[in-house]
C-alpha cells in the first residue's frame, strides 16, 4: 500500500513517521534507497566509517512529507501491531516505466550520485537516467539547512522538468516553489497502476456524507475524503458538484481505494503540516467539549484553544462495559490528556482514561537523569535487563548495573514481569535511549546527582561507581556519562598500592569533588572526604572527638537521647567530659524487631538509657548496641575478632545485614560477617527468604565453613543446628527478656505525656484481661469492629473464629476476653467465645 506520510521522528537507525488517521510506521535504515543500503555494506565489511555514508539525522528532519510503501506488518506478544516502510524510489515508483513520465510530473527521487554538474537521482524507473542539476537545487540546500551540497540516499520530492529519448533521460527539479506550483493533469496519463500519493489534484465533490464525501478527480478517478481530512473551515459548506483542490493521501494496491485530504497544508506540493507546540504534549485539560461522535472510530473534540483533538473508542473509557454513549453527545465536557499528535491529520489526539491521565511518564522527553522510577522485566540478555517504564518507554539495566554486587546469574535473582525499582542513569529522548539502575546504593542516595560537568563544584560529595581501577587509581563514573579521576594518593587515608586489588567495577562509592575543568570535561576527585559534618550527618565525629574516644568494642556506657531521627537516636554518652555524640540505630534497641520499633516510638528526647554497649567506629560513626544478646556474647567472650578466628562449628551471636533472595548476611560484633545460603536458613522450606528473617533480627548463627582464600564465611541459621545443648533454658531466657523490655516500654508510655491514645488504659489491657465492648462493625469477612469506653484510640477487633456461635449486631454491648495487645499498631484482639470467657483467671 502507498501512503504519504510525515517524518515525525529521526534517529540513527530509523525514521519514525505519521501516517493518516492518527498511525505510525518505522523506515529502517536499510529502506532509504538502493545507493545508502550498498555504502551501509561497505562500511560493515570495511569495519571503518565512510566519509560519504551520512547518517540519517544529516539527512532527514521531522516535518517532511514523504512517500512510503507497506512493506511488512508485524504483530507482537502483547498483540501490538509494527508497521515497516519503505521510502526506497524503486519501491515507491514500482509502477512507473520510462514511457509513462511526462514533464510536469512530481515524484519520489533519492541521490544515487554528486556529480560536476549536479546530482545523479535514483527515481526508480528501470532504463532512465534522471539528472538534477546544481542550479535547480541550489534553493533546497539552502533552504533545508543540511550542508553545502545534497548527500547520497538523501529523498527528494522530484517535479519532471524535461523527457528526452522516450523517458531515457529526465531533467529534474527540486525548487520549492516549482514543486509547489505543479498539479497532477490529464495529460500526464496517469493511471491506477502509477498513481502516487502527494499529488495535488483538482477534484469535483459527488457525494457528501457525515463521515466524508467522495470526489472525483483526474476525469475517471474517483476517491474519498474521511471527516478527519475535510478542511476545518468548511467542514459545513461543501455541497454537490463543487470544485475544490485535493492531495492524494493513500493508494490501496489491490482494491484501487484512493483516500484524498482537503487540509490546505498538504495542498501545494512539497508543503508542511502544522506543528505542535512541544509544551502542550502531554498537557492535562480539564475541559474539552465534545464536537461530533462516531460510533466505530470515537470522538471528535474542540480544546481550550479552540483546537480539535481526537479520541478513539478505546481511550474514551476504562473499558467496552464501561463505556456510555451518553455521555459523548455534542457539548459534553471532559478531562483528557494529550498523548500524541497526528502530523497527517494535524490533529491531538487525547486519551480519557484515568490511568493515562494520571501516568507520570508519557514520552521519553518526559523522563529525567537521576529520576527513580517503576518498571517491569521484560528480558534479561547477556548485555543486561531490558525494562519497561510505561507504555512505550523502555530502557535498559546494563549488567554492571543489576546489582550493588556482580551477578553472575541475574535469573535466579530476577523473573521476567517482576516490579523493579531503578535510577534513571542516562536518557536521550532523540534517540529513545534509556539507561538505568538498579544499585541500590544509587537508587536510594540522597546525595546531589551529578549529571553534568557544570555541577561538580569543589567539595559537593556525591555516589559513584568505579568503573576502571587501575595502577594510577580509579575512573568513577556519574550521570549522563559525566566521569572523573580519583588518583592514587586520594583513595584513602592509607596509601593503597594496588588499587584493581581493593576496588572493583561497578563498586559504589562516596567521592568528593576537588576539581573540575567543565570546558576540558575533567574532573578531579577524592575518596577521602572531608571531616565537616554535613546536614545529614550532625551525629558524626569530627577526627578530633574520634581521637579522643578511646572506648573499646564491648565497653557499656549510659546514654542521654539528643535527637530522635527517622532510623534511630542521636545520644550523647554521659559522664564524658567531651559529650561525645553516637548512634544508636532503631533496630539496635533491642533484640526483638517489633520491640526496637515500639520502644523508638516511645522514647523521648532527655530520656537516659543505661548499659548500651559500644559497638563500632565505623567511618567515622559510633554505633552502640542495646541489643541484650549482642552484649552477653561480647561480654561471655563468644566472639571472634577477626577472620583468623573464625572455626568451623562455632555458635555465633549477630545481627542480619541483608536478606536476599540468595540467603541472607550476617554480622557479628567486631564486623566479621558471613552469609547463611537460602538451603541453611530454617529447618523449613523456604521460598521467599524475605518471610523468614528481616533486616536487625538478631539471630545465633553456626559456621558451617570458611574460604580463607576469598574470606568468606558460610553459616548455618536452622534452630535444630544452632543450639548449645539447653534449648529450654535458651527459650526461657529470651522469653525472660521479652518481658522484662514490654515492661519497660509500658513504664515509658505511662509516663508519655503527648500519647495519641490513654497510655495507662493500653497498659491496663493485659493478655487475658475481660472487658465490656460495644459492636461497632461487622465485616464481609466475619470478623467484628469494637469499641470500649476505657480506652481510645485503639481498633479491638474478634476473627470470625473468635466470634464463636454468636449473632452480633452494630452497638450491642459484649463481655470479651483480650487476647493480644499490639501497642505499636494500637490494636488489640480480643475473644467472645464462651469456653475462653469462662476459664478462671
Amino acid at each position: 500500500m502507498l501512503l504519504l506520510g510525515c517524518i515525525k521522528e529521526v534517529s540513527d537507525y530509523e525514521l519514525t513517521i505519521s501516517l493518516p488517521n492518527g498511525l505510525s510506521g518505522f523506515v529502517p535504515v536499510t529502506q532509504i534507497s538502493d545507493a545508502y543500503s550498498k555504502l551501509l555494506t561497505k562500511q560493515v565489511a570495511q569495519g571503518e566509517v565512510l566519509e560519504e555514508l551520512n547518517s540519517l539525522p544529516g539527512m532527514f528532519s521531522p516535518g517532511t512529507l514523504v512517500r512510503c510503501i507497506v512493506t511488512t506488518i508485524e504483530k507482537s506478544d502483547n498483540g501490538r501491531r509494527s508497521v515497516k516502510l519503505s521510502i526506497d524510489p524503486k519501491k515507491v515508483n514500482k509502477g512507473l516505466n520510462s514511457t509513462a513520465l511526462a514533464a510536469g510530473m512530481v515524484l519520489s527521487g533519492s541521490v544515487l550520485s554528486v556529480e560536476d554538474h549536479g546530482y545523479l537521482i535514483d527515481i526508480g524507473v528501470t532504463g532512465t537516467h534522471a539528472f538534477l542539476p546544481h542550479q535547480k537545487a541550489k534553493n533546497y540546500i539552502k533552504a533545508v539547512k543540511k550542508g553545502p551540497e545534497l548527500k547520497i540516499g538523501q529523498n527528494l520530492n522530484c517535479l519532471i522538468v524535461e523527457v528526452k529519448n522516450e523517458g531515457r533521460v529526465v531533467s529534474l527539479s527540486i525548487d520549492r516553489s516549482e514543486v509547489a506550483a505543479s498539479i497532477a493533469t490529464e495529460r500526464q496519463n496517469w493511471a491506477l497502476s502509477n498513481l502516487l500519493p502527494g499529488l495535488v489534484v483538482k477534484a469535483r465533490v459527488q457525494k457528501v456524507a457525515s463521515l466524508g464525501m467522495k470526489l472525483t478527480f483526474l476525469s475517471y478517478f474517483t476517491g474519498i475524503v474521511d471527516f478527519m481530512h475535510m478542511d476545518p473551515e468548511k467542514s459545513m459548506s461543501y455541497s454537490p458538484d463543487q470544485v475544490v483542490k485535493a492531495c492524494v493521501l493513500s493508494v490501496h494496491p489491490t482494491s484501487r481505494a484512493v483516500r484524498l485530504t482537503l487540509r490546505p497544508p498538504f495542498l501545494h506540493a512539497g508543503g508542511a503540516p502544522r506543528q505542535l507546540p512541544g509544551q502542550r504534549m502531554g498537557a492535562v485539560l480539564e475541559e474539552a467539549t465534545v464536537k461530533t461522535f462516531y460510533k466505530q472510530f470515537g470522538a471528535i473534540f474542540e480544546l481550550d484553544d479552540g483546537t480539535l483533538a481526537f479520541a478513539r473508542l478505546k481511550h474514551l473509557s476504562k473499558t467496552r462495559k464501561s463505556f456510555k454513549h451518553g455521555a459523548f453527545k455534542e457539548g459534553c465536557k471532559h478531562k483528557c490528556r494529550i498523548i500524541d499528535y497526528s502530523l497527517m491529520d494535524e490533529m491531538c489526539i487525547v486519551s480519557l482514561k484515568h490511568q493515562v491521565i494520571e501516568a507520570r511518564f508519557l514520552q521519553y522527553q518526559d523522563i529525567q537523569t537521576g529520576d527513580v522510577v517503576q518498571g517491569k522485566v521484560l528480558s534479561l540478555k547477556p548485555i543486561g535487563m531490558q525494562v519497561k517504564v510505561a507504555d512505550g518507554i523502555r530502557g535498559l539495566v546494563p549488567s554492571l548495573h543489576l546489582s550493588d554486587v556482580i551477578l553472575k546469574q541475574p535469573e535466579k535473582k530476577y523473573n521476567v514481569g517482576d516490579e523493579v525499582k531503578c535510577r534513571v542513569l542516562e536518557c536521550n529522548p532523540g534517540g529513545k535511549k534509556l539507561i538505568l539502575t538498579l544499585k541500590k546504593s544509587l537508587v536510594q542516595s540522597k546525595l546531589p546527582v551529578l549529571s553534568n560537568y557544570e555541577d561538580a563544584k569543589p567539595g559537593v560529595i556525591t555516589h559513584g561507581f568505579v568503573v576502571c581501577a587501575r595502577e594510577f587509581g580509579c575512573i568513577v563514573k556519574f550521570y549522563n556519562n559525566v566521569k572523573g579521576l580519583v588518583p592514587k594518593n586520594e583513595l584513602g587515608s592509607e596509601p593503597i598500592s594496588c588499587p584493581d586489588k581493593v576496588f572493583y567495577e561497578g563498586q559504589v562509592l562516596k567521592v568528593m569533588v576537588l576539581k573540575c575543568e567543565p570546558e576540558q570535561e575533567r574532573l578531579l576527585l577524592s575518596f577521602r572526604l572531608s571531616s565537616k559534618p554535613g546536614p545529614e550527618d550532625k551525629w558524626k565525629c569530627t577526627p578530633k572527638e574520634k581521637q579522643e574516644v578511646k572506648y573499646q568494642i564491648g565497653e557499656i556506657v549510659d546514654v542521654k537521647i539528643l535527637k530522635k531521627k527517622e532510623n534511630g537516636l542521636e545520644v550523647s554518652i554521659l559522664e564524658d567530659e567531651d559529650n561525645v555524640v553516637a548512634w544508636i540505630p532503631t533496630l539496635h534497641l533491642s533484640d526483638f524487631v517489633a520491640t526496637s520499633k515500639l520502644l523508638w516510638r516511645c522514647l523521648r528526647e532527655g530520656n537516659v538509657l543505661p548499659r548500651v554497649m559500644y559497638l563500632s567506629d565505623k567511618g567515622e560513626h559510633i554505633i552502640l548496641s542495646r541489643k541484650s544478646a549482642v552484649i552477653s556474647a561480647v561480654q561471655e567472650e563468644q566472639v571472634v575478632r577477626s577472620f583468623s578466628e573464625i572455626q568451623p562449628g562455632m555458635l555465633l551471636t549477630g545481627y542480619v545485614r541483608n536478606v536476599m533472595p540468595f540467603g541472607v548476611f550476617v554480622e557479628f560484633p567486631f564486623g566479621v560477617t558471613g552469609l547463611a545460603p537460602k538451603v541453611s536458613m530454617s529447618d523449613k522450606f523456604v521460598t521467599d527468604t524475605k518471610e523468614h528473617f528481616v533486616v536487625g533480627q538478631t539471630v545465633v548463627a553456626k559456621v558451617m565453613s570458611i574460604d580463607e582464600e576469598k574470606q568468606r564465611v558460610l553459616l548455618n541459621l536452622k534452630v535444630s543446628e544452632c543450639s548449645s545443648g539447653d534449648s529450654a533454658a535458651e527459650s526461657f531466657g529470651l522469653l525472660n527478656q521479652y518481658f522484662k523490655e514490654l515492661k519497660e516500654i509500658k513504664d515509658l508510655l505511662k509516663r508519655g505525656k503527648d500519647c495519641k491514645y490513654s497510655a495507662k488504659g493500653i497498659c491496663e489491657l493485659v493478655p487475658g484481661k475481660k472487658v465490656h465492648l460495644v459492636v461497632q462493625d461487622v465485616r464481609e469477612d466475619g470478623s467484628a469492629l469494637f469499641s470500649t469506653s476505657s480506652v481510645t484510640g485503639l481498633t479491638v477487633t474478634a476473627t470470625r473464629y473468635h466470634l464463636g456461635d454468636k449473632n452480633i449486631a452494630p452497638g450491642e454491648k459484649r463481655k470479651a476476653l483480650v487476647l493480644h495487645v499490639d501497642a505499636l499498631t494500637s490494636e488489640v484482639y480480643v475473644s467472645l467465645r464462651e469456653e475462653l470467657l469462662k476459664q478462671r483467671p
